[in-house]
């Protein structure tokens, strides 16, 4: 009665507040994209030794593969759903936590088709473009709701990074992947500018906003993200020595990296969930780059720390992995096993 009665007090706003859209769809369902993410994140640091350290091309096969197999099934699953429910995907951008992870899909896209298009030159590219594009509409559908008072100080995150920043850095891979360099630095420049812009935001929001939830703490991870992705976008779109401008981004992601080494005593205390997925882009891409720079200099032993740093990161992953297996089991043994109610009401 108290509950019924306090609904009823609210004003239409209120309620519009009080109740986030979509809670069921848009969370679980948007960050299982992390998976196939964090996949062809890891293949990427596979793919760079290939090419530096000699290393077989079987782990960039499985994990592309892998990468590949889930992100087709969770984007059939999830607009399959979709479909069936009125105003979900709309719902689901529109989610204060989970909006910024529909990005994942056209993300994941990019990274699998410029990986792809070396095998299938045409098609590759367009469908590589095809997923620029895609990414290019649902950031600026973001933003368009971010900057009309769709969303509250308090509920921003770093996840919100996530579409503008990393994305459009993965973007400027793709295009460079393609040998569009023009349209590389295009992306690259959108990629700083919201950089500066939507980390500014983040960042005041995060120093004078409070604790973040724990479901939005995994998205800290960004930060990494960011400077990861740029540093590999710049590379390669200026192939050749290492300038000012590649050694000013190796600072910023040496220091952001030292951040996530301080930040472990925080997300220790964080309960397991897929949500961990999201670590796993970061340090592949961290990973990637760490290989790509380290061919680059004459440090002794530069191989031996490249395959630790690829290593790592490739075990880190698989860790993750095995511990999201009894994660998924886990729900739907408990379904199974719960008694069905019996009583007439």
């Amino acid at each position: 009665m108290t509950d019924t009665g306090t609904a009823v007090a609210l004003t239409p706003a209120a309620q519009d507040r009080a109740l986030p859209p979509a809670p069921l769809s848009g969370m679980p369902a948007l960050s299982r994209f992390g998976m196939p993410l964090g996949l062809a994140g890891l293949g990427g640091g596979w793919s760079a030794a290939r090419s530096s350290l000699g290393s077989p091309m079987w782990p960039e096969d499985i994990l592309y593969g892998a990468a590949s197999s889930l992100w087709l099934i969770l984007t059939a699953v999830y607009v399959f759903r979709g479909l069936r429910r009125k105003g979900a995907f709309r719902a689901d951008l529109r989610h204060e936590v989970a909006g910024p992870f529909a990005s994942f899909i056209p993300l994941v896209g990019i990274l699998l088709s410029s990986h792809y298009s070396q095998y299938l030159p045409p098609w590759g590219a367009w469908l590589c473009m095809g997923f620029i594009a895609a990414l290019a509409i649902v950031a600026a559908q973001l933003l368009a709701h971010w900057v009309t008072g769709g969303v509250s100080m308090q509920s921003i995150h770093p996840g919100y990074l996530l579409p503008v920043v990393p994305g459009f850095f993965v973007a400027s891979i793709g295009f460079s992947s393609i040998h569009a360099r023009d349209a590389a630095m295009a992306a690259f420049g959108i990629g700083a500018f919201f950089w500066l812009v939507v980390g500014t935001v983040v960042t005041v929001r995060l120093m004078t906003g409070g604790e973040l939830t724990a479901a939005a703490k995994t998205g800290l991870s960004a930060y990494l993200a960011a400077p990861a992705t740029a540093n590999i976008a710049w590379m390669l779109s200026h192939p050749g020595p290492v300038g000012a401008v590649q050694l000013g981004l190796t600072g910023v992601l040496v220091i952001m990296a030292l951040t996530q080494v301080m930040l472990l005593p925080e997300y220790r205390k964080l309960p397991f969930t897929q949500m961990f997925w999201v670590f796993t882009f970061p340090v592949g891409a961290t990973a990637n780059y760490s290989i790509r720079w380290l061919a680059t200099t004459d440090l002794p032993g530069r191989e031996i720390y490249a395959w630790t740093i690829l290593g790592l990161a490739t075990a880190f992953t698989l860790v993750i992995a095995a511990r999201t297996v009894p994660t998924a089991i886990a729900p739907k043994s408990a379904r199974l096993s719960a008694p069905q109610s019996t009583e007439v009401r």
